[in-house]
């Protein structure tokens, strides 16, 4: 069965286009004027090839919303119309009908095609790495595999939800300074470039000795006026390099470590790592996903590369058959409280609470971090911005304040 792009008229002589599967062109058509649409245009896609750039597409126009608010609203819908007791195959058709992007609408419409020539839910959804992770494949797989795939799907969508909470929270939060940041800027600019070499010109063609700060102006001035252009490339071309380097291992690891390094900052981001893998962690095992297999998983999920590589060493020492909480706890990059709680829960057989207990602790701490963050940031910002115009005003009055002693 393929998949049918048409454009057609409805029985109010409107146009409107949407998608359809059918066996043929001819029975493509024959299924729309049955629902009095009468197509004039009508076109197979090209398969995973077609699929695959469409999804591309849509990722790079906004990622954010087609991996993380809109799976997570089908993964619920899913999730609940396999509990009201449809069968998968009806479920999909169902899900199909009232999505409204076709970019997933086509994703779909190609599992649900997979999914009833016989393949597995969860290969069908591994053939889209782009919108399905590594992590909602594999707990697919084992919700597939001990018959509960609606609990799975609803764990799922619990995840997905909580992951755009806390981003929404954390950019809401910064929001406000990133703002003010940019404004700055933007305003200093236009100053320095066009409002402080017209006052300077004077004081220039008066010429008489300049105090340092205004010549310091004047300098930076004529060179941000002069020289924007190879200013603004250089810093496009470090900001690629440095992207570049900190893609590869090496690179990538030795800004991980320094990060983590960072008063308050590098705080932050690991609580927000240990969360995250304590959370993953906890639903992966929940749901029936073999430990070696789980912490593979996490490995991807986190965002630091010391964080990361210590997961990868604990996932090696466990299949040479020591617990999890020893290496995690000689790597000495988890807070001792992590490894303490997790080495407390495989002891007592209640590793999946105690990493609840860890996940649910930690995300408290990031909200009160962030916002210990913002604190610090607004008022440091605004004290910046209040030196730099600070300096501006002195550079520009010094030489008035000297003319008028002479006079």
């Amino acid at each position: 069965m393929a998949i049918f792009e048409y454009r057609a008229l409805n029985t109010q002589g409107k146009s409107i286009k949407g998608l359809i599967d059918a066996d043929s062109g001819q029975d493509a058509r024959s299924k729309l004027r049955r629902d009095n649409i009468y197509p004039f245009e009508l076109k197979a896609t090209s398969g995973s090839k077609r699929l695959l750039k469409s999804e591309l597409f849509a990722l790079f126009l906004n990622p954010n919303k087609a991996k993380s608010r809109e799976i997570a609203l089908l993964t619920r819908q899913l999730a609940t119309l396999l509990k009201a007791g449809l069968p998968l195959m009806q479920a999909l058709s169902a899900l199909i009908d009232q999505i409204d992007a076709e970019h997933i609408k086509k994703i779909f419409i190609e599992i649900r095609e997979k999914v009833k020539s016989g393949m597995p839910l969860s290969k069908a959804l591994s053939e889209h790495p782009q919108i399905f992770s590594r992590l909602y494949v594999q707990m697919v797989r084992a919700g597939e595999a001990s018959g509960s795939l609606d609990s799975v799907l609803t764990s799922l969508a619990d995840y997905l939800e909580k992951k755009i909470r806390q981003r929404n929270k954390i950019w809401s939060t910064l929001a406000y300074p990133i703002f003010m940041v940019f404004i700055g800027v933007a305003v200093l600019t236009f100053l320095m470039m066009y409002v402080i070499p017209t006052i300077t010109t004077i004081f220039v063609e008066m010429k008489q000795n300049l105090p340092l700060p205004t010549l310091l102006l004047i300098r930076t001035s004529e060179i941000l006026k002069g020289f924007w252009l190879p200013l603004l490339l250089v810093a496009v071309l470090l900001i690629v390099s440095f992207r570049k380097y900190k893609h590869t291992d090496a690179g990538g690891l030795l800004i991980d470590r320094t990060v983590l390094k960072i008063p308050v900052v590098g705080e932050l981001l690991r609580k927000i790592d240990t969360a995250r893998f304590a959370l993953t962690l906890k639903i992966l095992v929940c749901n029936g996903v073999p430990i070696l297999d789980s912490l593979t998983i996490v490995r991807d999920v986190i965002t630091n590369r010391v964080l990361a590589n210590a997961i990868d060493d604990a996932r090696h020492c466990i299949q040479e058959g020591e617990d999890l909480a020893v290496p995690l706890k000689k790597s000495n990059v988890f807070p001792p409280i992590v490894t303490h709680m997790i080495a407390i829960g495989e002891k007592s057989g209640q590793l999946e609470e105690m990493l609840a207990n860890i996940a649910e602790g930690y995300e408290s701490e990031v909200d009160m971090a962030i916002n210990s963050l913002t604190s610090i940031l607004e008022p440091a910002i605004i004290l910046l911005m209040g030196i730099i115009v600070a300096f501006i005003v002195l550079s520009i009055l010094l030489p008035i304040f000297e003319m008028n002693q002479i006079v």
